[in-house]
């Protein structure tokens, strides 16, 4: 027989999955608790290569700036180390082509550089400070059955495998989209959590090509967003090895084929022709990754009223939201901070504490990124009156950045997740969009050739760029929204 801790113990935590929120959640409980056991269902590789849990491994990443901070907050030196490793760094408003709603945006030099890497340079980065934290023991290979509870089945006590029971005083599912968590509440009594989806059936396809030095003139990253009316993009990110990861985006369509006459074909078929202009006469690096994701997921644990205590969902698992905006890593993080803060509180209701605070930081990602899918005719989703209104309002924001450098550096500093969205609609925004929108014809303006990827502006308002340069460097990435 085994007793169970105290209920406020902080002997053992255990956290189920080593991706990146799994990563993420464990560097925190680290600071709370006298061991931290990470189950993996598979095998860690010893260097940056590819691996079967992280099957999303092969596309393109982004670690946006607000993610970043925290980063390096809880790993201090984190940049350098990406840097070390080979990633590339670029200004994300000055060395990154933006092309959204049939033209260039302003380009803006912010002072905040973003790297491009491959996701399993930036998992090895992660995983290497994880080893190196004493008390974190990596269990590699084992799979998860499910939850134990106290016999009143009100707390989590551990874990079954392989039909023995793992011990823990605090449990966290980090196993992404696919977690089993509601199946395995539902077995001991409580109810499923309200499932939000968003339908926009993505299909995507990467390839490597060799990086040469004019390509893109200079830039490092480039952004073809999708218009309602062709539902094609695609992006182009600068990584390690001098090489270009191109993604190339359809909803609602047929999948972008993986031959590489089929790939570049497609790219010649964007609203704009940088990528194509690049890869038609690029050398391919290896094999086509071609990916479908139907559904944006938000699973509302927040508004259960009953829930185990001991016992946390996290990530992914939280909400899965679609990958062309880059926010995953970094909503994961921000939620490793409100972790931080819920435990460092000692209060009772873990759970309902952090699901809150977790909330409103999911509802930031999942509603910029709602608002500008639902555009799409076909897509399924709650249209509400606030959405119906951010949907035209977002755009509008982006035709103003095509010369308002004010506006643009407002935007890069919600997409990078170092504000929430809202403050795009502070009144001293508002008022230029708003301006802007009436000045233009109802029509808008059409694609731009004039601008070249590396027209730069010249009159950007310096206070605003100050102001995007401090949120990025300070030092308590709490206070980032």
């Amino acid at each position: 027989m085994t007793i169970s801790s105290p209920p406020d113990s902080r002997d053992c935590a255990l956290v189920i999955g080593g991706s990146m929120a799994g990563l993420l959640a464990a560097r925190i409980l680290a600071d709370h608790y006298r061991e931290v056991v990470l189950l993996e269902a598979d095998a860690f590789p010893s260097s940056p290569m590819q691996r079967r849990g992280v099957p999303q491994g092969p596309h393109s990443h982004a670690l946006l700036a607000g993610g970043l901070k925290i980063f390096n907050n809880l790993f201090p030196g984190f940049s350098d180390d990406l840097a070390s490793a080979g990633a590339t760094k670029g200004d994300v408003g000055g060395q990154v082509l933006w092309f959204m709603e049939g033209a260039c945006l302003r380009r803006v030099t912010t002072g905040v550089e973003a790297f491009g890497m491959t996701r399993p340079l930036i998992d090895h980065c992660v995983r290497e400070r994880i080893r190196a934290l004493q008390n974190i023991r990596v269990v590699e290979n084992t799979r998860v059955d499910g939850l134990t509870l106290t016999s009143d089945r009100r707390r989590v006590n551990g874990v079954s495998v392989n039909n023995s029971v793992v011990h823990a005083d605090f449990v966290v599912d980090a196993t992404g989209r696919g977690s089993l968590a509601p199946r395995w509440l539902e077995h001991y009594g409580y109810r499923r959590p309200q499932e939000e989806t968003l339908d926009i059936e993505l299909r995507y396809t990467t390839r490597l090509f060799r990086r040469r030095a004019a390509d893109l003139n200079g830039d490092t990253a480039l952004i073809i967003g999708p218009s309602p009316s062709g539902k094609r993009g695609g992006l182009m990110i600068a990584q390690e090895g001098e090489r270009w990861i191109v993604t190339l985006i359809t909803y609602f369509g047929e999948p972008v084929k993986s031959d590489l006459a089929g790939f570049v074909e497609f790219a010649r078929t964007l609203p704009a022709p940088f990528i194509y202009d690049v890869i038609r006469n690029a050398e391919p690096v290896g094999e086509a990754h071609t990916t479908r994701f139907p559904t944006s997921i938000r699973r509302r644990y927040e508004r259960l009223k009953r829930f185990p205590a001991g016992f946390l969902v996290f990530g992914d698992a939280l909400s899965s939201f679609n990958p062309m905006y880059g926010q995953g890593m970094s909503c994961a993080a921000k939620q490793a901070m409100e972790l931080d803060l819920v435990l460092r509180s000692r209060e009772r209701n873990v759970a309902r504490r952090f699901f809150s605070r977790a909330a409103t930081i999911i509802d930031s990602a999942w509603n910029l990124a709602a608002c500008n899918d639902l555009r799409l005719p076909e897509a399924t989703g709650a249209r509400t009156l606030p959405v119906r209104m951010m949907m035209w309002y977002v755009p509008q924001v982006l035709r103003a950045s095509r010369d308002d450098a004010t506006i643009m550096l407002a935007f890069l500093k919600a997409q990078a997740m170092l504000v929430p969205p809202t403050q795009l609609l502070h009144p001293s925004i508002a008022l230029r969009v708003l301006g802007a929108a009436l000045a233009r014809p109802l029509r808008g303006r059409p694609f731009r050739r004039s601008r070249q990827p590396n027209e730069m502006s010249t009159d950007v308002p310096r206070a605003a760029t100050a102001e995007l340069a401090h949120t990025t460097s300070a030092t308590d990435p709490r206070r980032a929204g």
